[in-house]
């Protein structure tokens, strides 16, 4: 079943639901501070929630950083249902990892 593009309207009212993420460009992106540098197995986590999706984000591990930026490549490279799913699900796992 394909995805369908978002409207920039839906987007932006969505993201209202997730702080820290902004539309940029064609894509959803947020970096993360971590309060130390070992609480990069967020990296990890997400990988596998990305796994469990079947939809993969760029994600960068920096200096207590990490940082992701996703949209879908099988939608044209626009932002999707799925992007917003992943940016929720990421949302959820960070502050168990000191993320903020």
């Amino acid at each position: 079943m394909p995805v369908e593009p978002l409207s920039r309207t839906e987007i932006e009212s969505r993201l209202a639901e997730l702080p820290g993420w902004t539309l940029d460009g064609d894509r959803l992106t947020r970096a993360y501070r971590l309060d130390s540098h070992i609480a990069a197995a967020m990296v990890v986590h997400v990988a596998r929630v990305q796994d469990e999706l079947d939809h993969h984000s760029d994600l960068t591990l920096g200096y207590h950083t990490v940082s992701l930026s996703v949209h879908t490549h099988s939608a044209g490279g626009a932002v999707t249902e799925k992007d917003l799913e992943l940016a929720r699900r990421v949302e959820d796992l960070a502050p168990a990892h000191g993320a903020h």
